[in-house]
């Protein structure tokens, strides 16, 4: 297998032996072990490690994370490919089984545009409760806020093709939200995912998982807030915009005043909006060069659903709530912005 394979350990016990020794079985030519600042009373495994001429041994001096541990070895591998196709990561506890290693280093070695995740099924009925509904919620997260959809987005068995070692090397994360930021932005950067079923193996009842359900999916919105913080910004100038030019323009027949109110509010806080979005929520990297053109268009056609949206209230409940609707017409287009924003107007170029 010309796969290079990725470990990162902290205070490993006996299952990254038999680990190592069931992947040199399967034909993988070298391991890269990283001992992410490991205990004295643990050494000994690295120790063997090292004796053998297909592992190789990587260390930090203190505990670093699980983020920075794959970035040193990812380093190295970039380094020195040796004409490998790439790296597969897996975990030292044992629970990736050999064979699934196999599927997934083979699944890119046929499909190398892609990440490659081995995705377990949580549907099992000896699946801890914490994991099962853990990885559900986050699973919806990745599908609502970043259009993502993904059976296992927490899986520490994945495989990526040279070119994507090199995309992940500079993205943030030192630790366990590593794995989670570098699928939000590779999908930023329109790198697609391939899944591969794999066993769903725990260790007395998962009880030594750093798995974190409610840190982790706070860690997932904490990496959306800056796009829906920039949109609930533009959201309150529109609403004060609108309610100004309500009072301003109240001498005017009741459909005149909603549309000029309705398209003054949105030309200021479109502009603020777009600046926003454009230098500082997708400032890492080039968006489409025609993204300003594409927002227009869209602030066009928003525009047109929140007139049309109030318009409609107004006729039917009256006309002494507008603002009230404006901002229920417009929570609903919040919504459907979002998605298009997101997938449309500030994709990013392909490379």
């Amino acid at each position: 297998m010309k796969i290079t394979v990725v470990i990162p350990a902290l205070n490993p016990d006996e299952a990254i032996r038999k680990t190592i020794v069931q992947l040199l079985e399967k034909g993988f030519e070298r391991i890269i072990i990283v001992d992410d600042g490991s205990d004295s009373a643990h050494q000994s495994h690295f120790l063997w490690a090292e004796e053998n001429p297909h592992c190789v041994v990587l260390r930090h001096a203190r505990n670093l994370g699980k983020g920075r541990a794959l970035k040193t070895a990812f380093n190295y591998f970039l380094c020195y490919p040796q004409g490998h196709d790439g790296v597969v990561t897996v975990d030292a506890d044992g629970q990736h089984h050999t064979e699934d290693v196999l599927a997934c280093a083979r699944y890119m070695q046929q499909h190398k545009n892609q990440l490659t995740l081995g995705c377990r099924d949580f549907s099992l009925p000896d699946v801890p409760p914490k994991s099962r509904w853990g990885n559900r919620s986050i699973c919806f997260l990745f599908r609502f806020f970043a259009g993502i959809q993904l059976g296992d987005t927490q899986t520490g068995l994945r495989a990526f093709p040279t070119k994507i070692v090199d995309m992940v090397l500079d993205m943030k994360g030192e630790r366990f939200e590593y794995e989670t930021t570098m699928l939000l932005e590779l999908k930023r950067r329109n790198v697609s995912f391939g899944q591969v079923p794999i066993r769903t193996i725990y260790e007395n009842n998962n009880k030594g998982t750093h798995f974190r359900p409610i840190q982790d999916s706070l860690q997932i919105l904490h990496l959306m807030l800056k796009f829906v913080a920039a949109s609930l910004g533009s959201f309150v100038v529109d609403i004060g915009a609108f309610a100004i030019l309500s009072m301003l323009l109240e001498s005017l027949p009741i459909s005149l005043q909603i549309f000029l109110c309705t398209m003054g509010a949105r030309a200021i806080s479109s502009a603020v909006n777009y600046f926003v979005n454009k230098k500082v929520v997708f400032s890492k990297e080039k968006t489409q060069s025609d993204s300003l053109l594409r927002y227009y268009l869209l602030c066009v056609a928003q525009a047109i659903a929140s007139f049309a949206g109030v318009f409609a209230l107004v006729h039917f409940l009256g006309s002494q709530g507008e603002v009230l609707f404006k901002i229920i017409v417009d929570v609903l287009l919040f919504f459907v912005s979002f998605h298009i924003q997101r997938d449309w107007v500030f994709k990013e170029e392909t490379k």
